[in-house]
């Protein structure tokens, strides 16, 4: 359970509201059998909380190790996303344990068999995915193929019902919160601070993009083949067609960096933005970074936020970082429901305004609470409206 026992006291929650919060709503699991190109394969779909639903909200995650629990855990994190952000969505998740990188033909045939095993959840409007590791616009349509509504899946192509500025949502949105939190935290300007970020896909490279655009200075990037460091800042543009030549960032322009020596650099700025559970007790130790932005889901372990409290480093949680995806998929979803048309700008208005009325919120709570840090801070700001919520509904 997300919820500590700070945010519990903090908020008021009842027993039966606890009861409520630490386990799902609903779980389904199932698996797919014909046609598919690794055996038999292991699906999850998750409803955490469906408070604020009907629909609950929430990607698509297509990894070999991905399970029943990480689903769970994804899923909650949703609820408290949605709710920190106000959207009128519960907490959702689904995983499919097979290799992220099968051919897009092997894929369409597991998302066509996903799909049709859940399709009484899509036409009912109960979940509504979007893409997530894995996962892209390409498996959206198919989805939109077998549903032939367009509010019945966001993250899809523009040329049915997709949204202008869906693909780079979550990386602007992380970009949104760093500048925030930097200059309300660290009361300094983005312009020349080194940062160093963990993951160079779609949210790695469109973080590092719209914060160099910012005048920030990349000086490290970092993904599964390993990485590259230029104390005077790296070119990510030039950086991205190296990795998509290369498959890898590791020895761009003939240097070379870890990921072990990635995070203890001497930034002032950083953000991991691959998988979870990377910034652990022993990682959390060598840290020499001002600031931490969860640009991942999860990104560091219970011990890993303790040792960074002792430290006194604070860090943007997920639950705000990334929530540029989830909000783009809200505008996406009202978009299919009504009809209407969004443009590029409207996309990044709606993230700006929702990041920062939410980290504003989430700072108020922490300036007058100074044992609470900025992800108990935000816990707090997402628990109330989930309280509120359960109460209107008659729930407690």
């Amino acid at each position: 359970m997300l919820i500590n026992q700070k945010v519990r006291d903090y908020v008021g929650l009842s027993d039966k509201a606890i009861e409520i919060l630490e386990r799902p709503d609903r779980e389904i699991r199932f698996h797919l059998r014909k046609h598919t190109p690794e055996g038999i394969i292991g699906c999850f779909l998750v409803y955490h909380n469906t408070a604020r639903g009907p629909p609950c909200k929430g990607g698509i995650r297509l990894s070999k190790n991905v399970s029943m629990e990480e689903t769970e855990e994804l899923a909650e994190i949703m609820t408290y996303k949605n709710s920190l952000m106000g959207l009128p969505f519960g907490g959702g998740k689904s995983g499919i344990a097979a290799s992220s990188g099968l051919s897009p033909k092997e894929k369409e045939t597991i998302i066509q068999g996903f799909t049709h095993e859940i399709r009484e959840e899509l036409y009912s409007g109960a979940y509504v995915p979007a893409p997530d590791i894995g996962t892209g616009p390409r498996q959206m349509a198919e989805i939109f193929d077998e549903t032939h509504v367009q509010s019945s899946v966001t993250g899809k192509p523009i040329g049915i019902g997709g949204l202008p500025g869906r693909r780079e949502a979550t990386g602007y949105g992380v970009s949104v919160a760093t500048d925030y939190v930097t200059k309300e935290i660290l009361e300094d300007d983005l312009k020349d601070l080194d940062v160093a970020i963990q993951g160079y896909g779609n949210v790695g490279f469109w973080t590092s993009k719209f914060l160099s655009d910012k005048g920030a200075n990349i000086i490290a990037v970092t993904d599964a083949g390993g990485g590259t460091k230029n104390p005077d800042g790296l070119d990510v543009d030039e950086l991205k067609q190296y990795e998509q030549e290369n498959g890898t960032v590791n020895n761009f322009d003939d240097r070379k960096i870890t990921n072990e020596e990635l995070f203890s650099l001497d930034v002032d700025i950083l953000i991991p933005a691959a998988i979870g559970g990377v910034i652990t007790k022993e990682v959390a130790e060598k840290i020499k970074a001002d600031l931490i932005v969860e640009a991942a889901n999860a990104p560091t372990t219970e011990e890993g936020i303790k040792i960074l409290d002792e430290r006194g480093i604070p860090t943007v949680p997920d639950m705000a970082a990334n929530a540029g995806g989830v909000i783009a998929s809200y505008v996406e979803w009202r978009g299919g429901k009504s009809g209407s048309k969004t443009q590029q700008s409207e996309t990044y208005q709606s993230i700006q305004k929702n990041i920062t009325e939410a980290l504003t919120r989430t700072l108020k709570i922490k300036n007058k609470e100074e044992k609470l840090n900025l992800r108990d801070s935000a816990m707090v700001v997402s628990t109330k409206t989930l309280k509120e919520t359960m109460e209107d509904r008659g729930w407690i």
